[in-house]
């Protein structure tokens, strides 16, 4: 029974968000809710949630500072130079822009951080993605697939999981699946290219200097704060109609939507502190790949000193704390909401029988092939759970049984990093929250997107995989 309402929890949270029907906050905290009440343990509902939220207070934490951190560096244009050269590289171009969000996405994400990956791209991205109308659910799908390939790394989480439950060696897991993530990366640049070739053709080529077209009313980068109302003046487009739609790519909200670009004369720029703000946020990101200290308290005392340098009168650090605070509410609110989600999948029991139930149902003589299943499974099973629950409840399962019938440890713990270009767009990823918050997509229709170019973007890693020996 337990397995049947957890699959069906699931199924109504995002049956209920991709239609539109609920918004995701309210969904994450009353279905499980409900959901609790028919299993039967409503009074255990506060403990549930209790435990959700302190496990995920930290993240919480984490994003809070991260989203103030990085939104002050946005303020004082420490990245400004990276979308003017992305700008110049593009040239205008919907399929180069599309091609350079998954690039931008790829080489950030080597710090290791979703969250702090999906901010930078966002804040050099999105004001190309609103002057030329593009998709915006195109930069987020893009951005996500591109950062879910690189989580694997060894210090991004899965690999550091999957050698701590199976009492492996990290490398061991990470060096030789290196072939076959890299033809995933490049299985996602090929994608980013059709994608792109798309939008091209939906919205044709602009001049750069009709994209650069000055505009009256702009005021600063997204998430900067600035309450700019003008109006955009309607570019002219060569190479295409602009009045097809594709089902696969959502046009962008015609409508400017108080766009805001890139002002070169913003109040908040602070050009003589660029070196120093560079050194900080390196220093920062070192700090984090090291684990020199705990990642919140590394943001914590980040954004603090960014704040103080950058903005040593309280005035201007009550504005800039105030321009962000609508990202850090929504953000933060996500992730507590999603914490009573999954207190309740797991402390009800659900996560554990909705597991041993697909691992009791694989045929006995799939056994010699437990690798290739195990690979199968991640893709979904690390949608609907967390990296925990599968790593530490799941992965242990399937490697017991692999060894029954000859497969060793390694192949399954490199199986089970097939789906984490998914798993990054999971409702139960903090960091997908900021992805679709600052890029002012509904997570309806990122979800509704990404699923099925993702689940591909697995299936050729694993592809790989098994063409290369590797699984």
């Amino acid at each position: 029974m337990l397995t049947i309402l957890g699959f069906t929890m699931i199924a109504t949270f995002l049956v209920l968000i991709m239609l539109k029907k609920m918004s995701p906050i309210a969904a994450l905290v009353l279905i499980p809710a409900l959901f609790c009440v028919f299993v039967g343990k409503g009074a255990k509902l506060g403990d549930y949630v209790i435990d959700g939220v302190t496990s995920l207070a930290p993240t919480a934490a984490m994003l809070m500072f991260a989203i103030v951190y990085f939104g002050v560096m946005i303020d004082v244009g420490l990245f400004d130079p990276i979308v003017r050269g992305i700008l110049k590289f593009c040239k205008a171009d919907p399929l180069r822009i599309v091609v350079g969000t998954a690039v931008l996405a790829a080489i950030v994400s080597l710090d290791g951080d979703g969250s702090t990956t999906f901010m930078i791209t966002v804040s050099a991205m999105y004001p190309l993605y609103k002057r030329l109308k593009m998709s915006l659910v195109v930069m987020t799908g893009v951005a996500a697939m591109a950062n879910g390939v690189m989580n694997t790394l060894p210090w991004g989480g899965p690999t550091a999981r999957a050698a701590t439950a199976l009492k492996l060696d990290a490398s061991d897991i990470f060096v030789p699946m290196i072939p076959a993530l890299a033809v995933g990366l490049l299985g996602v640049f090929a994608l980013s290219y059709v994608l792109g070739r798309r939008e091209r053709k939906r919205l044709g080529v602009l001049t750069l200097d009709e994209v650069l077209e000055p505009q009256e009313a702009e005021t600063v980068l997204v998430g900067a704060g600035g309450s700019g109302t003008g109006s955009d003046k309607k570019a002219a487009r060569t190479g295409g109609s602009g009045s097809g739609t594709d089902a696969d790519a959502p046009e962008a909200d015609s409508a400017d939507d108080g766009f805001q670009g890139l002002d070169p004369n913003r109040a908040t720029l602070r050009p003589k502190l660029y070196w120093f703000n560079a050194l900080l946020t390196v220093t920062l990101l070192t700090a984090m790949i090291m684990e020199w200290l705990p990642i919140p308290v590394l943001f914590l005392l980040g954004a603090a000193l960014a704040l103080t340098v950058n903005f040593p009168h309280m005035p201007d650090q009550k504005a800039r704390l105030g321009a962000h605070a609508e990202n850090v509410l929504n953000v933060s609110g996500m992730v507590f909401a999603a914490a009573v989600f999954t207190g309740v999948l797991t402390g009800t029991g659900m996560v554990d029988h909705m597991a041993k139930w697909l691992v009791s149902n694989i045929p006995d003589g799939m056994g010699p092939h437990m690798a290739f299943v195990t690979g199968v499974l991640s893709i979904p099973l690390t949608y609907f759970m967390s990296n925990d629950g599968f790593y530490f409840g799941i992965l242990p399962v399937l490697a017991e049984a692999g060894q029954a019938h000859g497969v060793s440890s390694l192949e399954i713990a490199r199986a089970s990093l097939i789906g984490q270009p998914l798993h990054m767009s999971s409702p139960l990823v903090p960091a997908v929250y900021v992805l679709v918050g600052m890029a002012k997509v509904e997570f309806g229709d990122h979800t509704r997107f990404v699923v099925k170019w993702a689940a591909l973007t697995s299936l050729v890693v694993l592809g790989a995989g098994i063409l290369f020996g590797i699984i």
